[in-house]
């Protein structure tokens, strides 16, 4: 899929209602989402991060930094 390619809600919705794209039921990663947040597998319980984006592993960093000098 090219980046001018926006996937289609329907798409997006199965994505995350793929298992094979949830590891051990609570971490997504899925090379073909582009989103970098989304809710997680039960909505109300929040949003998580698309671990197969590199962008949330410098998100995570910046957490990690803030908590250490807070």
């Amino acid at each position: 899929m090219s980046s001018t390619n926006k996937p289609s809600n329907e798409q997006l919705r199965q994505w995350h209602e793929d298992p094979d794209n949830w590891r051990w039921g609570i971490i997504y990663y899925n090379l073909a989402d582009p989103r970098v947040w989304l809710p997680k597998r039960i909505p109300m319980m929040g949003w998580t991060l698309n671990f197969a984006r590199p962008l949330t592993y410098l998100i995570l960093m910046l957490f990690i930094v803030t908590m250490v000098f807070i």
